[in-house]
């Protein structure tokens, strides 16, 4: 629904949020989860964190995006408030990692699931379906854009059918667990990891953020998408994750990446199944087509800004930045050679992290200069940034001691990020 000036209002702006959050984690991480942390308490504490850590995400959001009301996100957020090069790496991890990697596990998903249809390499539906999409970008973006706006009420539908069938069929097998275990498991550096998987599921939830100067009144209409839209999926993922552990055994879900196939077939047969694989086969391309679509303009963004990047600026006739199409589509491709999906998973989830914990920490460097009295206030401040950032590091410990190989290389991809900068300020 367009406002009189012709921003985008609340509902529009919400309904983005949804649409980049609800994504591949939630049809995915589960099953990695499962391997070490297995009460059912437990599980549905993880994704109630990742709810909330979104929501006090999401408030601190609205505060330093309703101050500047210009589009950006972390990009503009970090630059401005804590320093040019911090800024920077938001945006080089945009470039890198922040869409490419997105775009690679979904694709792997989609292998995974489109498989149990058709017998196809799972990593060849992923690299086709990377290269048959960037080609649909980068010719048609009416197409692109109408196709985008039913595939995200279609994710909704989807999630809310796949829950009633869940609530009204007596399971068979069942890995709920109600006993006492729980009150080990949150405390084990296991419970920190799994979290990785969860936060990364809930990704998106600063959509808005990144189209601020199209939405009216952003001071009123910034927060009410972000918080809104971060509360319906949350309500829906954890509904989601209960249906999916009421009807398989633990066996059968562990280390599981296709649990929605899972599932399916033991609610519907291999039949039914077969066409619950199809429907989430298209929800993952939607979730693929979104990020292939973004993900560019926000590269197209940085190159306007540093001349070393300024290649990333080059458009075609109807004004689609081709050539940042087709370098993070390669970018994606090599994630999904040379990744499984659990480490692609795991630095990607790292990073993006530690890009949302600086710009919620910003939120103090915001109080202190008072930049407007009219924005959006987070509520109970400090004590909100404050938990978020200390869940952050609680992540990071244990991600340093049980997964240094992915932590490492997330730093390293910083690095090069790093050494860019100065190659641009000195040469450029």
């Amino acid at each position: 629904m367009k406002s009189p000036n012709n921003k985008i209002g609340w509902r529009v702006a919400t309904a983005l949020v949804i649409a980049n959050m609800i994504g591949t984690g939630v049809f995915t991480s589960l099953g990695f989860q499962l391997l070490d942390i297995q009460n059912t308490w437990s599980i549905l504490i993880l994704w109630l964190m990742g709810g909330a850590m979104a929501l006090i995400g999401a408030f601190c959001y609205a505060e330093v995006g309703s101050n500047f009301e210009k589009s950006g996100g972390e990009y503009l957020f970090l630059s401005r408030l804590l320093h040019p090069l911090i800024g920077y790496l938001s945006g080089w991890v945009s470039l890198i990692i922040g869409f490419a990697a997105p775009v690679a596990l979904a694709s792997m998903a989609l292998g995974a699931y489109f498989s149990n249809v058709l017998s196809i390499s799972p990593v060849l539906i992923a690299i086709m379906a990377i290269v048959m999409i960037s080609l649909i970008h980068s010719f048609n973006l009416n197409v692109s854009s109408v196709f985008q706006s039913y595939a995200s009420w279609f994710k909704v539908l989807l999630i809310l059918l796949l829950i009633l069938i869940g609530f009204y069929i007596s399971p068979e097998e069942t890995a709920i667990d109600l006993s006492s275990s729980w009150t080990n498991e949150i405390t084990s550096s296991s419970f920190a990891i799994a979290f990785v998987y969860v936060t990364y599921s809930y990704t998106g939830w600063n959509a808005a953020a990144y189209v601020i100067d199209e939405i009216d009144r952003p001071q009123i209409n910034l927060p009410k998408a972000l918080i809104r839209g971060t509360l319906l999926v949350t309500f829906l993922y954890v509904l989601l994750q209960m249906m999916f552990l009421k009807h398989a055994s633990l066996e059968e879900l562990k280390g599981t990446l296709d649990i929605g196939h899972v599932y399916a077939s033991n609610l519907m047969g291999s039949q039914g199944a077969k066409m619950i694989n199809l429907l989430i086969s298209f929800f993952l391309i939607s979730s693929i087509s979104a990020m292939i679509w973004v993900g560019p303009r926000v590269s197209m963004a940085m190159g306007a800004d540093y001349k070393i990047w300024r290649f990333l600026q080059m458009k075609n006739q109807k004004n689609i930045p081709v050539r940042a199409i087709w370098i993070q589509g390669v970018i994606s491709i090599i994630y999904v050679l040379t990744g499984t999906f659990e480490s692609v998973l795991l630095y990607c989830g790292f990073i993006l992290q530690l890009s949302a914990t600086l710009t919620v920490g910003s939120v103090f460097v915001l109080r202190k200069r008072k930049l407007s009295s009219s924005s959006f206030k987070s509520p109970f401040y400090p004590v909100l940034p404050l938990l978020f950032i200390l869940f952050s590091l609680w992540i990071f410990s244990y991600l340093i001691i049980d997964k240094p190989l992915e932590f490492f290389i997330g730093l390293f991809i910083l690095g090069i990020g790093v050494a860019s900068y100065f190659v641009n300020k000195k040469y450029f």
